[in-house]
């Protein structure tokens, strides 16, 4: 409990100045930092639908682990999901910390942004706003990827967006993340001082511009990803629950002439 109170009021129980929020401060940016980069990589890897469903289904195998254990398994995602499901509360409840306690707190932030009208005010409200949204719809996607990790896929993946009406929820969490993640590395960058140079103000303006252009990029990238997956989902719908069977092995046929 006093460790709670003192990241709370920032000093001990001595009185004496705490280092704990910062430390705390350090666990959070570390965090964020790797949910970013994780959630561009896992953009790259679920657009490989955009290429083809033999790519897809590659890079699908790849993920299971079969440069391990031949053909793979699905114990290899769940234990990376798990993972990343740890750090993603982790990083969730400490960023609660800095989040309005009641209504009055946030009506006292909202009036000093709109009397200071400052732009990385407004972001920091961007951001709490989507990471507040993406702690729901986070979860619920974490869940079904830990309690069903054998049901990723070019087929799979698709009849889940599409059948089982995932899409909704795929959009709302697409904007949240991109916006979120976005915002946080620019707020890193800026907080530790990673890119100042000797013109802080200038290296903050074009921070700013790539910041954009990487929501564009990404946002574009998800959407049209999630554009192909309905419409193989669409496709697909009257064979619901079917696995892809990749063309080299339907290409494959032995000797009685049947599919190996």
């Amino acid at each position: 409990m006093s460790d709670l109170i003192e990241g709370y009021i920032g000093t001990t129980t001595e009185r004496k100045k705490s280092r704990l929020p910062a430390r705390l401060d350090y666990i959070q940016s570390a965090t964020g930092l790797f949910l970013a980069l994780f959630m561009w990589a896992h953009m790259l890897l679920v657009s490989s639908i955009l290429v083809s469903k033999d790519f897809m289904y590659t890079v699908t195998k790849a993920l299971e682990g079969s440069f391990i254990i031949e053909g793979g398994h699905p114990l290899f995602v769940s234990a990376a999901v798990a993972v990343i499901f740890v750090i993603f509360i982790v990083h969730a409840a400490l960023g609660m910390r800095k989040l309005p306690g009641n209504y009055k707190q946030y009506q006292v932030v909202k009036a000093h942004a709109k009397s200071m009208g400052h732009d990385d005010t407004k972001l920091w409200f961007i951001q709490a706003f989507t990471g507040f949204a993406m702690f729901f719809l986070g979860s619920v996607h974490l869940y079904i990827m830990l309690s069903n990790p054998g049901e990723i896929g070019p087929y799979a993946s698709s009849d889940r967006v599409v059948s089982d009406w995932m899409w909704p929820l795929y959009i709302l969490l697409l904007l949240a993340v991109e916006f979120h993640g976005t915002i946080g590395l620019y707020r890193l960058c800026v907080k530790w001082g990673w890119f100042d140079g000797n013109n802080p103000k200038e290296t903050r303006k074009t921070l700013k511009k790539v910041k954009w252009a990487l929501t564009i990029f990404f946002l574009v990238l998800g959407f049209a990803t999630l554009a192909a997956y309905m419409k193989i989902g669409l496709e697909h719908k009257a064979n619901y629950g079917e696995r892809y069977v990749p063309t080299a092995k339907i290409m494959k046929i032995d000797n009685t002439g049947r599919l190996a």
